[in-house]
């Protein structure tokens, strides 16, 4: 993850975003966000708040005031007859679900990386995959956030219902989220089904798997004729008890092996070998792809998020699902001729409408469509050329991922831009919470 250094720098777990703060703040309680949000007032400082590190963009970045909630990251508070559960804003997704699963309850979709914080996961509009669900943020049924002159407001359904339809995804540009209500759903476990298939065939059958399945998605290896396809299905049922200690090891064993060796130390391994070697990446991503099929049941957030310890950059775009499959098809040609090769997959998902204003999933089903470069790798053409392919179908970036939008070009593209844009005004007239990547896509 990112972090604070030695050195005084913060850096994002990418590492191609760095800040060098004047001041960093470690509040342990909402009084204390309050307080150093007044005296950076006074000092007229900026302020911006840090989660684990997972953005790309410099969405986080401030040289001025920068805050770590890691000392508001340990409080839940279960409304068991209702679902509801209160958390600490600096909780981080990893810990908040195995406490959620020993009350009977899980959130109901969650990305396919959960070491963000909450307010971090919200704030940028993370999600995960499946047309009948929604965005990590559509959970959201109440906040508090301290504004720009220090002050806290409570938002939920009974006071401030405008502010928290539009707060749910902030972007840190409202405040500072200290407390998160969310409406979680009884625990429940998948069934998954991973099987790498032509990926000529996956994209012809890919809409009848996204209308059968809860929660699909397919990863294309570039410069191979083959994907990942990723079925998983919400169930009750209970995985099978192994049969003896050694069925159990045997179990453990594969599961480390397809996460661990597998995707994080080969793969790592397979990515600087295509770094010095270019011209072997088509085939070391044949190798990558291989030829399997594997079928497993566990906890809902065991199979929705995986550890990522290859380091990447990456760029992610929604677009509307009637177009999503024309327009990964369209990125393939960008791989095809781009003149280099492409070493990491890309990743295609589905999601539901919501009506969160700046939501990548406002108003619209979604298809979201994520390429990515190992870190340390040219990847500006490559991205400048895939969002050029998303811009002739009104796609909608990541918050949290590479993208050269502006204010300009994107306010036509969210239906609730101006609802947005008066909370803000609203809630931070001094915009005591932007920094420059704020200025640049929401305007100064």
């Amino acid at each position: 993850m990112g972090g604070l250094r030695a050195d005084g720098t913060w850096r994002n777990w990418a590492g191609n975003q760095v800040a060098r703060p004047a001041r960093v703040e470690r509040p342990g309680s909402e009084e204390e966000v309050s307080a150093l949000v007044r005296r950076a007032a006074t000092e007229g400082r900026r302020v911006r708040v840090v989660g684990t590190g997972h953005s790309f963009t410099g969405i986080a970045v401030s040289d001025d005031v920068l805050v770590t909630l890691d000392g508001l990251a340990d409080r839940v508070e279960v409304d068991v007859a209702s679902g509801r559960v209160r958390v600490d804003a600096g909780m981080r997704l990893d810990v908040l679900n195995p406490r959620l699963l020993d009350a009977g309850l899980a959130l109901p979709n969650l990305g396919d990386i959960a070491v963000q914080t909450v307010a971090g996961a919200i704030s940028t509009s993370t999600h995960g995959t499946g047309l009948g669900f929604r965005s990590i943020a559509d959970a959201v049924v109440g906040l508090r956030v301290v504004t720009g002159d220090g002050f806290v407001v409570a938002c939920d359904g009974g006071q401030n219902a405008d502010l928290l339809h539009v707060a749910r995804v902030g972007l840190g540009a409202l405040g500072i989220v200290t407390e998160v209500t969310l409406q979680c759903v009884p625990a429940f476990n998948l069934h998954a089904v991973e099987e790498v298939r032509p990926v000529d065939e996956v994209l012809e059958s890919f809409a009848d798997h996204a209308a059968a399945t809860d929660h699909a998605e397919f990863f294309w290896m570039p410069h191979t004729g083959r994907a990942l396809l990723k079925r998983n299905t919400r169930t009750t049922e209970a995985p099978s008890p192994p049969r003896n200690r050694r069925h159990a090891l045997r179990r453990r064993w594969k599961r480390f092996k397809n996460e661990e060796v597998m995707a994080n130390a080969v793969f790592g391994a397979l990515n600087h070998l295509g770094r010095l070697r270019p011209s072997l990446v088509p085939r070391l991503n044949g190798l990558v792809a291989g030829d399997g099929r594997a079928e497993y049941l566990t906890t809902s957030y065991e199979v929705f998020a995986s550890p990522r310890r290859v380091r990447f950059y990456e760029m992610e775009y929604a677009v509307p699902v009637d177009c999503g499959l024309e327009a990964f098809r369209r990125v393939q040609e960008v791989v095809d001729g781009l003149g280099r090769p492409i070493s990491f997959p890309v990743e295609y998902r589905v999601l539901g409408a919501d009506d969160i204003p700046l939501s990548t999933a406002s108003g619209r089903d979604t298809a979201y469509i994520a390429v990515h470069v190992f870190r340390g790798t040219p990847h500006e053409d490559y991205f400048r050329a895939v969002e050029a392919v998303m811009d002739d179908h009104g796609g909608r970036p990541h918050w949290g991922k590479l993208h050269f939008q502006s204010a300009a070009t994107l306010a036509d593209r969210y239906p609730g831009w101006e609802a947005f844009l008066a909370a803000r005004d609203r809630l931070d007239p001094e915009r005591r919470f932007s920094n420059d990547y704020l200025d640049r896509v929401l305007g100064a």
